[in-house]
């Protein structure tokens, strides 16, 4: 009996060792490849607007919804979130997009609110399809958020990739970049909106 009680214990001391060894691989995998696991990028795609979420500190993500709608990705534009919305407005049409190609939807502060505000748009207007514009690091939590909310609308993801190579990365970049692995979960339990 005792001996049968020590087995199970080695048992369990082999099992939580590995467990937290696998788990410390992993937390070390997060940290040094955030790329793999934080960016989602569909590749090239055509759909029925493109919508550019605000935030992004250099405001590189009209730059890059602009260069898709060149590309005739989608013919209309549609910028969801409050406070950066007419910045991005004014960037759209300085870098060639047309104002009567651009939508705003201003009242949305979170990454939920632009899937809840956006998704409300899309389907008063039919669109079936839709390529998020976002920073690459935040691009996994836009698209599950949208994909949630947005059932039976196909959602790509064409992130900027603006300060996606490591060695560019400011002092203090990496702090806000980190914080998805907060969030991710975050959203998974506060609203079930499973990343993957």
């Amino acid at each position: 009996m005792i001996s049968r009680m020590i087995g199970r214990k080695k048992k369990f001391l082999k099992f939580a060792a590995v467990l937290f060894v696998v788990l410390l691989l992993l937390a070390a995998a997060l940290l040094f490849f955030p790329q793999q696991f934080l960016s989602v990028d569909s590749g090239s795609a055509k759909a029925d607007v493109i919508i550019v979420l605000g935030g992004g500190g250099a405001h590189e993500r009209p730059v890059q919804a602009a260069e898709l709608f060149k590309q005739h990705a989608a013919a209309r534009i549609l910028i969801s979130g409050a406070g950066d919305d007419e910045i991005n407005r004014s960037a759209l049409i300085r870098y060639g997009v047309p104002a009567s190609a651009i939508e705003i939807e201003g009242n949305s502060k979170t990454t939920r609110e632009n899937a809840m505000y956006s998704v409300n748009l899309l389907r008063a207007q039919h669109i079936q399809s839709a390529i998020i514009v976002t920073s690459w690091y935040h691009s996994r939590r836009a698209l599950c958020t949208f994909e949630h909310f947005g059932g039976g609308i196909k959602f790509y993801s064409c992130p900027s990739h603006f300060l996606y190579e490591r060695y560019i990365w400011p002092r203090g970049f990496s702090r806000e970049l980190y914080l998805e692995y907060i969030k991710i979960p975050g959203y998974w339990v506060a609203y079930g909106i499973c990343p993957f």
